[in-house]
């Protein structure tokens, strides 16, 4: 068994494979969630804390190496291991500029994966923070504390919706960057449908009208792209 009970997101749509591999982690310990398609690996992702992502390449909804470049704009550090049948070099070179950390080609066997995994989880555990971790956040004069979706301000204190919480969320954690607009719908919606779009608009539109008691707190539409968090700090 393993020591350290590391959580890890499997993204694998053949049912038989996840459900080999899941349960082969499992027996060492593992805490496994096995997602069946792109999109709703990244709704996982943000749902919940990982330490490391196995990520199938030849996906639905969204490939492998698109997904671990959303994976990317929320978090830098988590480990990302691509399982392919394909294994040529320009495949391996596009998953590590996907983001990827090492690179598995089918068939394989579960005990050099679970090596593989085990050797960087040793290198990584314990090493910095997952952003998604943090649930309090100071934009000027407000506190966004997320676990109770709770925006407080010296006037008075807003109950925030699940959904404006998480898309808060979203913004606070890439405070200063471009927010895209595909990655909010995805990981709050599990979609980027034109509906969810316009519903998306509502939502920033909403926010916006709670921070308005802070002029140094804005959110910002950058054109056909998405939106960004800016705070103007002392």
């Amino acid at each position: 068994m393993s020591d350290t009970k590391a959580s890890i997101l499997l993204v694998e749509d053949d049912q038989n494979l996840g459900f080999v591999i899941q349960d082969a982690l499992r027996r060492k310990g593992y805490l496994v969630h096995l997602a069946r398609d792109g999109k709703e690996g990244l709704k996982q992702f943000n749902d919940h804390p990982y330490d490391l992502c196995v990520l199938d390449v030849m996906l639905p909804q969204k490939d492998g190496f698109t997904l671990a470049e959303d994976i990317r704009l929320v978090n830098e550090q988590v480990p990302i291991i691509f399982l392919t049948a394909k294994s040529q070099t320009d495949d391996r070179i596009a998953g590590f500029k996907a983001g990827g950390d090492d690179y598995l080609t089918k068939p394989f066997s579960h005990e050099e994966l679970i090596l593989r995994i085990e050797a960087i989880l040793r290198r990584t555990m314990g090493k910095g923070d997952d952003p998604r971790v943090r649930e309090v956040f100071e934009l000027g004069t407000f506190t966004f504390d997320h676990r109770n979706l709770a925006l407080s301000h010296p006037g008075g204190e807003r109950k925030l919706t699940r959904k404006e919480g998480e898309v808060l969320r979203l913004l606070c954690m890439h405070e200063d960057q471009v927010l895209p607009r595909e990655l909010v719908l995805n990981m709050v919606w599990g979609d980027d449908t034109y509906f969810l779009g316009r519903s998306l608009d509502v939502f920033i539109s909403r926010l916006r009208k709670y921070l308005k008691a802070d002029e140094k707190v804005a959110i910002v539409n950058v054109h056909g792209v998405g939106f960004r968090l800016q705070v103007e700090r002392s």
